[in-house]
């Protein structure tokens, strides 16, 4: 239940609803997504007499299947999109029941599964898609472009390359002009693949936030506030975190010992340089929010980086207890990102030893 807080409509009065993953929706294939069974689950919702649903992030997950460490910030889940959509929408064949278990999510089975059907619906589209479905594509692809276009082109050097941006071809993982554009000319399709994917979770999630609203129901988002080091966010912008000159960290973030853990807890995402990031404005923490507000009604900050310390340890050094504990700047430079965005409608932080998946 949220408190009062001034501010913000949805924030001004008592509220209640439910937390729950959108992969945690039976589904038929493999997991829950954006299909029916999310639209039963706010018929739910409504009838219980609830106006928040607490969707936690729905960034593609990274290691350990986890949206914590996404490879990109900006980017929606491959693996929610709704794969009978693309068949009603005529990109897709039919798709037999593939025997899943539906108590029980198996992502070692399901990511490959749905990247299969995914890329079926890739090349449907690009053979049957209509001239208003390819002009709808390309505006989203255009409009979206200061993440889109470093999100997927990380896609495909990941496939070429491998998952540790550092150990790319140093031209590539320092970002030359001239090597990337060459793989964007030898991977126009791949790329567009990506776009393709973005575009249907997002004409799919806006959709389904749509039904959401017409039954009186606000969407809670979730801001995790590291990103992780293998993604399209630091890999674009590495002089703005603590790495060294080959692109590793130089510190990772965790919690100091406390009472949730005697050994407190080692996360592994590097950290913020703030003082880079100031001198642009925080520009990229403001992308951040105001592409999270069109897809949200309200954020979470996860967590109180601002009231306290957040653990700092060598990347070698696998035990958080070898590390320090250093207050974070996030308070006062979180208070920045609405000078120019207008008010950020957030819930009260979680508390800084929350454990982490």
């Amino acid at each position: 239940m949220t408190p009062a807080a001034p501010g913000h409509p949805l924030l001004a009065r008592r509220t209640s609803g439910v937390l729950l993953h959108l992969t945690s929706l039976p589904g038929r294939h493999g997991s829950g997504d954006m299909g029916i069974a999310a639209l039963h689950f706010l018929d739910w919702l409504a009838l219980a007499g609830q106006s928040l649903w607490q969707i936690l992030p729905l960034t593609p997950p990274g290691a350990g299947h986890s949206p914590y460490q996404s490879p990109s910030a900006f980017a929606g889940s491959p693996w929610l999109v709704d794969l009978d959509d693309l068949v009603a929408c005529g990109w897709l064949a039919p798709l037999p029941d593939a025997g899943f278990d539906t108590r029980h999510c198996d992502f070692a089975r399901v990511i490959p599964y749905r990247l299969r059907a995914l890329r079926a619906a890739w090349q449907g589209f690009s053979e049957h898609a209509g001239e208003p479905e390819k002009a709808a594509l390309a505006d989203f692809t255009h409009h979206h472009a200061e993440w889109l276009d470093d999100y997927a082109l990380f896609m495909v050097l990941q496939a070429r390359h491998g998952p540790d941006w550092p150990d790319w071809p140093p031209a590539l993982a320092h970002r030359d002009p001239r090597a990337l554009q060459s793989v964007r000319d030898e991977t126009v399709g791949e790329l567009g693949f990506w776009h393709f994917v973005q575009w249907r979770f997002h004409v799919q999630w806006q959709r389904l936030r749509e039904e959401a609203h017409s039954r009186g129901i606000h969407i809670v988002g979730d801001v995790p506030i590291f990103v992780a080091h293998q993604s399209a966010d630091v890999w674009a912008h590495a002089d703005q975190f603590l790495l060294d000159a080959q692109g590793l960290p130089d510190v990772v973030a965790g919690v100091p010992p406390d009472y949730f853990s005697a050994t407190g807890q080692r996360w592994g995402n590097p950290l913020y340089r703030w003082d880079r990031m100031a001198l642009d404005d925080y520009r990229w923490w403001k992308q951040r929010m105001a592409h999270l507000l069109t897809l949200v009604d309200v954020a979470r900050l996860d967590i109180s980086a601002a009231s306290r310390p957040i653990g700092r340890s060598r990347p070698t050094n696998r035990r958080p207890r070898g590390g320090i504990g250093v207050p974070a700047r996030v308070g006062r430079s979180s208070s920045r990102f609405g000078k120019s965005s207008g008010p950020c409608p957030s819930l009260p932080r979680t508390s800084a030893s929350s454990p982490r998946t």
